[in-house]
């Protein structure tokens, strides 16, 4: 038998490591995609995708070889998130909360996802399946839900597979469907950042960067704020607070952020917008990382920030730290991949 990666599983079965590398590795993005919108996390859908590679390898002599090595390895991948899921809490963001909320205090949140993680080849629906607000609408769905969504309207298997995949029924998988498109109808957007990004075009992408990290580099609260819908909502996790309106927002920034000296690079994260930003460090005389920023568009305005303080900067081929002479952003700072 041969699958995508062109080598036959007989010789990963004599256990040569680099040809089961050559059969796993057309699945690995893919994989590690599907576990981070499982897991809302990073860490965590590295750690699954590791694991259920170690598990394949292990297992490779029951690989009957009559169907695709795909769907095998999504068996192992969702049922390795499904038993995770089982100890752990829900990914947040702070916006899923009221203001104040007790609980938005120990929540665990939700985690960036690297633009350049996505295949070069990843089309609208790949792209659009990581983006912040749909990864965040599907935490509150119940796992097997989660689970069944994915499978069959994100990586198209059908209802006959997924029931396969997770040892249930084809009825039971079409009700988990339904129910699950029900519940993150109510909580997604009518729009997606892939939509509004190709309505902008890159051109209009790459300004609106630019003017936005412009103003955040000369303290320029006003502009900001104009850039911002009048609903708009800012947010910084791991900090539970966070503010909804144009005024709110302008209030905070004017408060102390935009009294601080930055600099911006942008980047994509989740498929979005996204500026790694860095704050002045008198001691260190150079600019530190303080937060990676997911940029939420409608039409020609911003719509929410996410500041994920505790970002690492390195997955986002973002530079630890920047000199003092650092020119502002300019129209392709970091890996964009929009």
């Amino acid at each position: 038998m041969e699958d995508s990666g062109g080598v036959p599983a007989a010789a990963a079965h004599r256990g040569e490591a680099a040809d089961f590398r050559s059969l796993v590795e057309p699945f690995r993005g893919e994989l590690h995609a599907h576990c981070y919108r499982m897991l809302g996390s990073v860490e965590d859908a590295e750690d699954v995708l590791q694991e259920t590679l170690l598990r394949a390898w292990r297992a490779l002599d029951r690989f009957d070889g009559r169907g695709s090595l795909r769907p095998w390895l999504y068996r192992i991948a969702t049922n390795r998130c499904l038993t995770l899921l089982e100890k752990r809490a829900r990914r947040e963001l702070p916006t899923d909360f009221a203001p104040g909320a007790p609980a938005a205090e120990t929540a665990a949140w939700l985690e960036p996802y690297p633009g350049h993680r996505m295949e070069p080849e990843a089309g609208y629906l790949a792209r659009e399946s990581v983006e912040l607000a749909f990864v965040a609408a599907l935490q509150h769905l119940g796992a097997r839900q989660r689970a069944v969504l994915l499978l069959r309207e994100v990586l198209g298997f059908s209802a006959r597979e997924v029931a396969a995949l997770l040892d249930t029924t084809v009825a039971s998988v079409n009700s988990a469907l339904q129910r699950a498109r029900a519940a993150l109808d109510a909580r997604r957007p009518e729009a997606g950042q892939q939509a509004a990004l190709r309505a902008l075009g890159e051109h209009g992408v790459r300004e609106l960067a630019g003017r936005y990290a412009a103003a955040w580099e000369r303290g320029d609260v006003d502009t900001v704020v104009r850039m911002l819908t009048e609903d708009a909502t800012y947010s910084m996790p791991p900090l539970a607070e966070w503010y909804r309106g144009r005024e709110s927002v302008r209030a905070f920034l004017a408060g102390k952020p935009l009294t601080l000296r930055w600099r911006f690079r942008r980047t994509s994260a989740n498929g979005q917008l996204a500026f790694g930003t860095y704050l002045w460090s008198r001691e260190r005389g150079r600019y530190l990382p303080a937060g990676l920023d997911v940029l939420a568009l409608r039409g020609n305005r911003i719509a929410e920030v996410v500041s994920f303080l505790t970002a690492d900067f390195g997955r986002f081929g973002l530079p630890g730290d920047i000199g003092s002479d650092s020119p502002a952003a300019d129209e392709s700072g970091g890996r964009p991949g929009l």
